[in-house]
């Protein structure tokens, strides 16, 4: 439960001081260096090809190795799992110490979160980092991959992710299955009822499909992130029931069918309970396909039963 409670609060945090770059979107290309963007934390100038990138972002390492930079990336955050093999350190993107980030010798660094004024303490040291908080929706996705493409010299490579990205992403919407009323659905983002609305990153990806999510009622505070009550949740009677919670809580069909009076919620005695990748949906890279997938997939076997 702490743990449940840990990741939501940071959630939180990160996107309470979330910003995206005003950078548009760019053709395939090669960069010229020294180069200057005006990033999330201001402008930021990279004067050659960067060779030494350590990633504190999990995201922003997927997206690195996805667009060809991977060669480039010397470290990685402790949470950066994915792709296989990544130079993961004990660096943390929550808790970072910039002196142990400075001992990489970095020529750029990638980050998510600047609560910690990460920007000031990199620019004192006359580190190159850009800050790529979670976007708003997926256009702010693609061009933070295109940002990442650009300065790391790899204009062709985001642009073929980007391409790939927009491709799928429009086959998986136009394939969906059409409801006279919109499913309702539950995000658990935590076994004590935390979840996320409409007005987040991962809200809009289930938007794109054409559910109605069942939090945004209960989000009095505007944050985005309300916990919810069982109470509201049983008497809401979400069609589908997303867990986002399986590695970091344990939960699976099997005990959210166990709690008290989920006996009652429609998701639950039709077996419309779908376990999530937790790392998945927690991130804004290329594997939100996957993720789009996943929730078509639900959806069609919705579909099919009714």
């Amino acid at each position: 439960m702490r743990r449940s409670a840990a990741i939501v609060s940071l959630a939180l945090a990160i996107a309470a001081c979330g910003k995206t770059s005003n950078i548009e979107p760019i053709a395939a290309g090669t960069t010229t260096f020294p180069l200057t963007v005006t990033a999330e934390n201001g402008a930021i100038t990279i004067a050659k090809k960067p060779v030494r990138i350590v990633s504190l972002s999990p995201t922003a390492t997927e997206d690195l190795f996805a667009i060809g930079a991977g060669r480039q990336v010397i470290a990685v955050d402790d949470q950066s799992n994915y792709p296989p093999g990544v130079p993961t350190t004990k660096l943390s993107g929550f808790e970072p110490n910039v002196e142990a980030i400075a001992t990489y010798k970095p020529d750029l660094v990638v980050f998510a979160d600047d609560s910690h004024k990460l920007s000031a303490s990199f620019k004192a040291l006359g580190i190159a980092a850009i800050l790529q908080s979670p976007p708003k929706d997926l256009s702010d996705a693609y061009k933070q991959l295109d940002v990442l493409g650009r300065v790391t010299d790899n204009r062709a490579g985001s642009a073929n992710v980007v391409t790939k990205m927009r491709r799928d992403i429009r086959s998986l919407v136009e394939d969906a299955p059409h409801f006279d009323r919109p499913p309702t659905y539950f995000h658990e983002l935590s076994s004590d009822y935390f979840t996320a609305t409409s007005s987040t990153f991962i809200g809009t990806v289930y938007a794109l499909l054409g559910l109605k999510n069942i939090a945004d009622a209960a989000d009095k505070a505007g944050t985005g992130y309300p916990q919810l009550s069982a109470e509201f949740i049983i008497q809401s009677n979400p069609s589908l029931i997303f867990l986002a919670d399986t590695k970091c809580c344990s939960q699976t069909a099997e005990t959210v069918a166990k709690r008290p009076g989920w006996d009652k919620i429609d998701a639950v005695t039709s077996g419309r309970v779908v376990a999530l990748d937790d790392d998945v949906v927690s991130r804004w890279g290329p594997r939100i396909v996957d993720f789009l997938r996943t929730v078509e997939n639900a959806l069609k076997a919705l579909k099919k039963a009714a």
